[in-house]
């Protein structure tokens, strides 16, 4: 059909769009202007040097655009991005592999970079302050110290919980930067561009229903596009309208304040199991058969946000409102 919102015709560059909706610059990267100006004069600050960029630290809870601003950041240096996981990291050996391979200027991005081991963390130290590295060889008596050069590169490091990582590596990094949720408004901008380049046409309605119920989260307001852009196509609309965003919320279980089927969860065995507690995290995870960390860095930064649950010095205990919206 003619009004369908993506006809069976689809051409490769729809493709391409499709599988991405990442900021390509810092003219498409929303919100998070705080950030972005002091990215924007170090990059520039760099280029006018001729030398590469200050180590930046950027920490906040997963899904806030810290991966995308570091690809821009290599984009607007002209360099070379280098992506790599912190617990991938295992050996002292794979990072000074890493390190050794960079060209001048290049910018290593380290993501969970708070996951590293300690013992492979301490290779970073000598070649975030003077682009060496102090390799010790052998044991005992006969060790000795041998020192490698590395070309000047910018390290930037990603961590949804910047109080784990060493004092030591934190100290290293001259930019400290927290990323904040993002606001419904900022979130609609996002929903629209990114419908742009899926194609897709919005009601307005539709799109502050969607920037409503993504928990301040671009990578969530992204999914749930997909989502609606998919019950729309099927369902053959010319346009996503607000019936479309509710029957696809339903489906995916995710409530007008955007809580989803764990996040209410995690709420009923407070009230439940606990009382509405206080409750220790261990206990908690333990009920829920979940681990910690997934809990205290996916789940509990938007509950304690929304004012959903509180922590204590006893543990977690559930307030006045979610106790409201649990009953609905």
């Amino acid at each position: 059909m003619s009004d369908r919102l993506v006809g069976p015709e689809v051409e490769e560059n729809e493709i391409i769009s499709d599988e991405s909706l990442r900021p390509v610059d810092f003219t498409e990267y929303i919100g998070q202007k705080r950030i972005v100006e002091n990215i924007q004069i170090m990059v520039q600050s760099a280029r006018m040097r001729k030398q590469a960029m200050d180590h930046a630290l950027l920490s906040g809870p997963p899904g806030l655009g810290k991966t995308s601003l570091a690809m821009i950041i290599a984009k607007a240096l002209g360099s070379e991005l280098h992506v790599i996981s912190g617990p991938a990291i295992e050996k002292k050996g794979d990072l000074a592999a890493i390190l050794t391979n960079l060209e001048p200027r290049d910018v290593l991005f380290i993501d969970e970079i708070h996951r590293m081991h300690v013992s492979v963390e301490e290779i970073l130290y000598s070649a975030m302050e003077d682009y060496r590295l102090d390799i010790v060889i052998g044991q005992g008596p006969s060790a000795r110290t041998m020192q490698i050069d590395v070309a000047p590169f910018t390290l930037i490091g990603a961590t949804t919980r910047s109080g784990l990582l060493s004092n030591p590596l934190r100290d290293r990094f001259m930019a400290h930067l927290h990323f904040d949720f993002y606001n419904p408004q900022d979130l609609g901008t996002i929903i629209e561009n990114s419908s742009k380049k899926l194609h897709t046409n919005l009601d307005q309605n539709a799109v502050s229903m969607m920037s409503g119920c993504s928990r301040g989260t671009p990578r969530i307001a992204n999914r749930v596009l997909r989502r609606v852009r998919d019950y729309s196509l099927v369902k053959e609309e010319a346009e996503v309208s607000l019936n479309s965003v509710k029957k696809s919320l339903e489906l995916m279980d995710i409530d007008h304040c955007g809580l989803d089927r764990m996040d209410r969860k995690i709420l009923s065995v407070i009230e439940d199991y606990y009382g509405g507690g206080p409750v220790g995290i261990e206990a908690l995870c333990a009920t829920l058969s979940e681990d910690r960390t997934t809990i205290e860095d996916v789940y509990e930064p938007f509950l304690l946000k929304e004012g959903f649950i509180l922590r204590t010095p006893r543990g977690r205990v559930i307030s006045d409102k979610a106790r409201d919206h649990i009953n609905k």
